[in-house]
């Protein structure tokens, strides 16, 4: 087919966030104040929630520069008391949310004999319940709409053992189940759930988690061999959650570099 103006427009328009609003539950920083930047630039209005004060004031101003609607709600996503709160308000602030990401996450590195019970409520409570509810309770919102495409982050840890990482690996692997079944559950309801499992990006978590010889291995690993820059998320993000995806759920988009695909 020879491409018109007309059909690029059409296409540009199918990326559009313009007249969405979104809320990053996660995204004071790292990935999820990637992702809600670029939603920002793609014409949704934003909000972010997340656990620091201090965090969510900041990253809130910087999104209010450029549109003063935005919204920072500081929110403990373990709660579902609290989740079911920051519902009511995010919903009496905007009229509706049409667009979630669940980006909160946490890891602890250490052999796997060696967790303890605390350290394994904490990771799972962090990356699996709070996600859950999360998902669910903003779910219960959009199925009423009738519309609503969520986000949620997997991890390479979804796909693969991952030495060290052991509680990490397991609560992934429940966050990639997780997506793909109330994906089926919602799907006749207007509801899309998909997933974005990022490779190694040098976000504020794994900088100060990662040993040195980790990263190296990292590399080396890559076939693209580099990590990956924060903005190289926010397509894939930006694109699950546009009416270009509309016939997409249950999906696990790698972002990986080609780490997933490399074999020996």
């Amino acid at each position: 087919m020879v491409e018109t103006q007309s059909t690029r427009s059409i296409s540009a328009s199918q990326l559009s966030l313009q007249g969405k609003t979104a809320l990053v539950v996660g995204g004071s920083s790292g990935i999820g104040n990637a992702i809600a930047h670029g939603f920002q630039d793609s014409g949704a209005r934003v909000a972010i929630a997340a656990r620091t004060p201090a965090k969510v004031e900041a990253a809130t101003q910087r999104l209010q520069e450029l549109d003063p609607t935005a919204r920072g709600y500081v929110i403990d996503a373990a709660r579902p008391e609290e989740i079911d709160e920051l519902v009511a308000t995010a919903v009496t602030d905007f009229g509706h949310i049409d667009i979630l990401v669940a980006c909160q996450g946490m890891t602890i590195l250490k052999p796997a004999e060696e967790v303890t019970p605390a350290e394994y409520d904490e990771v799972m409570q962090t990356n699996l319940r709070s996600v859950f509810f999360t998902c669910t309770r903003f779910g219960r919102h959009m199925l009423e709409l009738g519309n609503g495409s969520i986000i949620t982050i997997a991890s390479l840890a979804a796909h693969r053992g991952w030495p060290l990482a052991s509680i990490y690996a397991a609560s992934k692997h429940g966050v990639a189940g997780l997506t793909k079944t109330l994906a089926a559950e919602w799907a006749d309801r207007g509801v899309r759930v998909n997933a974005i499992s990022p490779g190694f990006f040098m976000t504020e978590l794994n900088q100060s988690k990662m040993s040195s010889k980790r990263k190296e291995n990292a590399l080396l690993r890559t076939p693209m061999g580099r990590f990956g820059q924060l903005d190289e998320l926010v397509g894939a993000a930006i694109y699950l959650a546009s009416p270009a995806a509309g016939f997409v759920t249950g999906t696990v988009l790698n972002v990986d570099g080609g780490y997933l695909a490399s074999g020996i």
